[in-house]
């Protein structure tokens, strides 16, 4: 009998050589460049070793593609979701076989994200994207510093839990769930969800595979309409993908040679960074909004 987590690989795989399939027997894009520059790849390990870190890789690209004007804004959307997919992938393979983490919790956390993203997009993409920013922006903020005092030793410490039941298994799932949602806001998941984790007692480092894992099985979905419409650069997701993926790897076995103190001040570090990208954002919504 296959343990749980060869079953979540071989989901995993069999996901990842679909989306692959799926790629590679669409048409070239109308109207997209023809080679994929040193600048493309370069792009994709940058982008994509942050977001092994937690730091998130869609906020980054989008700059460095509208500084350069290397992407059509109408096509950026696209370029992430299609050219990340193989480095998401990694970083869930990664993550789940490094880091430790019970398997029920994993699964379960991993299952409500993507039925959130599938089930909530139609209420939740109505809701304004900005008063979300901007009460994620506080709340993390709140987060990050209370996670900071117990880091440094100014408020009782957080558990060392694997694993979660009962009561706090159930809130792990629903607020998991609601993130999963959020992220057709473009709200990001990473931050919450180790903010999420550490609050309920569980291990900082236990929020790596779950988070990665989440975002594995939530874009496919995106991936697959995006390369199927052409509306996405693909010299440019080439890039992502070809850059990326080499990054993941040496990105998430830094992460493992690190003491634990280090990446729970990283994870305080990612968290200041995401809030105050959530607030930035907000106040950009609203001079659109009001200019």
């Amino acid at each position: 009998m296959p343990s749980a987590k060869a079953l979540l690989f071989g989901v995993l795989a069999a996901m990842g050589v679909a989306f692959i399939a799926i790629w590679a027997r669409q048409p070239r894009p109308p109207g997209t460049r023809l080679r994929t520059t040193a600048r493309d790849v370069a792009i994709g390990f940058v982008t994509n070793f942050f977001d092994t870190l937690g730091i998130g890789s869609f906020a980054t690209t989008t700059a460095l593609y509208k500084l350069g004007h290397a992407v059509a804004d109408e096509n950026i959307p696209g370029t992430l979701n299609v050219g990340d997919m193989i480095p998401t992938f990694a970083e869930a393979f990664i993550f789940i076989a490094i880091v430790e983490v019970e398997m029920k919790t994993l699964v379960l956390m991993v299952a409500a994200a993507a039925a959130g993203a599938w089930l909530g997009a139609g209420v939740v993409s109505g809701w304004p994207r900005a008063r979300i920013q901007r009460g994620m922006g506080v709340l993390l903020i709140v987060a990050a510093a209370i996670m900071a005092a117990r880091t440094g030793g100014l408020w009782p410490g957080y558990g060392e839990a694997l694993g979660l039941s009962g009561a706090r298994l159930a809130v792990a799932v629903v607020v998991n769930g609601f993130l999963g949602a959020l992220m057709t806001l473009g709200i990001g998941l990473f931050a919450p969800c180790m903010i999420l984790v550490a609050l309920l007692g569980m291990n900082e480092t236990a929020a790596f595979p779950i988070m990665m894992g989440s975002c594995a099985f939530l874009m496919p979905g995106a991936s697959v309409r995006f390369v199927r419409s052409g509306r996405y650069d693909l010299s440019a997701a080439l890039g992502l993908t070809l850059g990326g993926t080499p990054a993941v790897i040496i990105a998430a076995y830094w992460i493992k040679s690190l003491r634990l103190v280090t990446v729970k001040w990283l994870v305080v570090a990612v968290v200041v960074y995401t809030a105050v990208a959530m607030l930035r954002s907000a106040r950009r919504e609203r001079d659109q909004v009001h200019g």
